[in-house]
């Protein structure tokens, strides 16, 4: 067979989830869609180029392809196609730092297009699916305080930048709040940032570990995936634990346990995850969309 005519079986067998392509839409708009668009000849181009072959149905994230492959030495692993932005750019640069110490493995990447190629994890056991919802955020306190003792890497976004474009930001979007107490809060929280972000750390953060990305794997209990890397406070940490599988009444209990696993200064760490309220509340005002209340709650129980 023909390197075209095969590149053509392949290009016709991967299915491109209905969802992702809804996402591009909503969140890339014109990008998104010649993202969509592409991946059938992406995918195909980097299973030919490093010689891999598919071993199951796609899987997808809000921004990714993931298709589940075999290496010609028989290594399983995933071949993660996305449309980089500022977050998720650094990601292989995180993944490197790690080295699959307590992290998913890098395998392969491509600087022009996005493209990795990483370990494949077990996907059918992922935290999320553990019923003892402390129990997970204990196992993600353990993950976390060892994924921050790593230094950030040159190059990666600061959180101390990221936090000032915030209290920037900050007036203009309190004027656009009408509920008074929703529109405290968001001023509480840029209080609060205010007297940490002088000193805004310089440790490779995560800034997205949920029990949705912490897998299972042979060679450990659970790793970290999908990271959007920035150098900053462990405490800009917290929040993902604190607001998946939202309980009001555990708030309190999960701050203290993942403050207790990072050894963290509890006024330093409250005031870095209100930082992160913040920058919902921002993203929710410029987006037309009212905050959520479950997430001002996590700011009442830290009062």
């Amino acid at each position: 067979m023909s390197r075209l005519t095969h590149a053509g079986i392949v290009r016709s067998v991967i299915d491109i989830p209905g969802e992702l392509a809804k996402a591009q839409e909503r969140y890339n708009g014109a990008a998104g869609r010649a993202f969509i668009a592409a991946l059938p000849d992406l995918a195909a181009g980097f299973l030919h180029r490093w010689r891999l072959r598919l071993d199951g149905p796609s899987m997808n994230g809000v921004n990714a392809l993931v298709l589940p492959v075999v290496r010609a030495d028989g290594v399983r692993a995933v071949l993660k196609l996305q449309l980089t932005d500022e977050e998720s750019e650094g990601e292989p640069v995180a993944l490197r730092v790690w080295a699959g110490d307590g992290a998913v493995r890098l395998l392969e990447h491509d600087a022009a297009t996005g493209t990795m190629l990483l370990e494949r994890l077990d996907e059918s056991r992922m935290l999320a699916g553990l019923g003892d919802t402390r129990a997970a955020v204990l196992v993600i306190g353990r993950l976390l305080a060892h994924l921050t003792s790593f230094p950030a890497p040159p190059g990666l976004r600061r959180l101390g930048d990221i936090a000032g474009a915030m209290l920037e930001r900050t007036p203009w979007a309190l004027e656009r709040i009408p509920d008074p107490e929703a529109r405290r809060i968001v001023a509480d929280c840029a209080a609060a940032v205010r007297e940490v972000v002088a000193e805004s750390g310089d440790r490779l953060l995560h800034w997205d570990l949920h029990d949705e990305n912490v897998l299972a794997a042979g060679r450990a209990d659970w790793l970290a995936i999908d990271p959007k890397p920035l150098a900053g406070d462990p405490g800009f940490e917290l929040w993902p634990a604190l607001v998946n599988r939202f309980d009001a009444a555990e708030v309190r209990w999960r701050f203290d346990a993942l403050t207790d696993a990072l050894d963290l200064d509890r006024e330093r760490a409250r005031a870095w995850t209100l930082g992160r309220l913040l920058q919902n509340a921002l993203w929710d005002v410029e987006d037309d969309r009212p905050l959520q209340d479950h997430q001002l709650e996590i700011a009442r129980r830290l009062a």
